[in-house]
């Protein structure tokens, strides 16, 4: 997998001008801007500033010589191999200060929309092929029943939506963290992409998370540049959100001040997963955010708009995750149910399970086991609840109880005493409160 990311899915670099396919006069505003506001005068740092390579760099300083924006100082420097330097003109800084207040970008030079699109298709989502090896290698610290797994695993390698459903605290979060993990191999994410002569801001080192090379070394790499330095080398992205997810974060955001756009959350996820958390929490009703993703699920594209009013295609190649404690009939009609690919009950652990979990976690957390304990929670305690189990029980009741030694400054040790403690906690008994 990581040498198929290493030779075949990398962007190749520019090696001219002419293949940058964006617009010159942008090219060249960007060079005068990354020059002023870095105070940058050798092409060996502009090229690492603006990510691309020195004989594409040098072909647009020269660029802007001829139109006296630029000039060379006159001087080599001995520090850095001789390299002549450059220095902006007066009429090159009137032309800097004049492009910043159009446009506050600068730095790495973005990448065509349609260059990215040919990218986004070499890494798709939809290219991989999960194994159930690689699957349970990723979940082996959960408890699932089989069955479960063979389920995920086509859902996973299709690389189409899923909805993952069932009762509250059984792992549902844990399991798309899981899927995530189980993808496992590198992509490649534009710093920035442009379209219509705007730039876009992609990488966010919040949502992705950059391969060692470049985050150890940022110039680890630029001498032989084995691929586009405009995109950052990152693990497939995963975006998680919840109960605060509105319709407008999925649409771009304009920054006002520096007059740029940053993409949405779902692009930033191209190439990986976008989990919905707790569907049905949101302030939109459910159906409305599923209406929202029915042309990206079904076209595998989605349609952005600029502040002008002007729509536009971008690709989308991410692995929807919805994940809800509510039955799907109860948020959903059935032609929303339809454009969800899988769906896929998470339900409580079997009594068996149960204690598997149990076990693991009492020995994580150095707790020994008690049977006396055990007997008294399964045939007391579970029997008042008809007997449902939750994967969260055991690492609840064993941390309650693991407190109550440390309070009581006793060795850790479960009993049925203290196991009544725990069970006390973890429901809230129906009453009323008089106010």
């Amino acid at each position: 997998m990581n040498m198929q990311t290493a030779n075949v899915m990398s962007p190749p670099p520019p090696r001219t001008l002419d293949e940058m396919r964006l617009p010159t006069v942008m090219m060249r505003d960007i060079v005068l801007k990354t020059m002023f506001r870095k105070n940058i005068d050798m092409v060996s740092d502009l090229s690492k500033a603006i990510c691309l390579p020195i004989p594409v760099t040098q072909e647009l300083v020269d660029m802007a010589r001829t139109q006296r924006l630029l000039e060379a100082t006159g001087t080599l420097n001995a520090n850095n191999g001789n390299e002549m330097g450059y220095q902006l003109t007066e009429q090159g800084k009137a032309r800097a200060l004049d492009a910043l207040a159009q446009s506050e970008y600068f730095g790495a030079m973005p990448v065509p929309l349609d260059v990215y699109r040919e990218q986004v298709k070499r890494q798709s989502v939809r290219n991989l092929q999960v194994t159930r090896d690689q699957l349970t290698g990723a979940m082996g610290h959960l408890v699932l029943p089989d069955s479960l797994l063979g389920h995920l695993g086509p859902a996973v390698s299709a690389g189409r939506s899923i909805l993952m459903y069932g009762p509250p605290g059984n792992g549902k979060s844990s399991i798309s963290n899981g899927i995530r993990d189980a993808l496992g191999d590198k992509v490649y994410v534009p710093r920035a992409i442009e379209y219509a002569g705007q730039v876009i801001t992609v990488y966010d080192p919040i949502v992705h998370s950059a391969a060692e090379e470049l985050a150890d070394n940022p110039n680890s790499l630029r001498r032989a540049t084995p691929y586009d330095m405009r995109y950052v080398k990152c693990e497939r992205p995963t975006v998680i959100t919840g109960g605060e997810l509105s319709l407008d974060m999925l649409d771009l955001v304009y920054n006002p001040t520096a007059r740029t756009y940053q993409a949405p959350l779902q692009l930033k996820s191209t190439g990986g997963i976008f989990i919905v958390d707790d569907l049905g929490r949101q302030k939109e009703p459910p159906q409305s955010i599923v209406n929202r993703w029915i042309v990206p699920l079904e076209e595998s594209k989605d349609i952005l708009a600029l502040q002008s009013g002007e729509k536009f295609e971008v690709p989308f190649d991410t692995l929807v995750i919805f994940s809800t404690n509510f039955h799907p009939n109860e948020i959903f009609d059935q032609a929303a149910l339809r454009r969800i690919f899988f769906k896929i009950k998470i339900d409580g652990p079997s009594q068996e399970n149960f204690l598997k979990i149990f076990a693991m976690v009492a020995k994580k957390r150095k707790m020994p086991l008690d049977e006396a304990t055990l007997v008294h929670l399964l045939k007391v305690r579970y029997p008042e609840i008809d007997n449902v189990y939750a994967n969260y029980q055991p690492i609840f009741l064993i941390d309650q109880m693991i407190s109550i030694c440390e309070f009581e400054g006793i060795p850790y040790q479960m009993s049925p005493d203290l196991v009544d403690r725990a069970w006390a906690n973890m429901f809230v008994k129906d009453e009323h409160i008089v106010k």
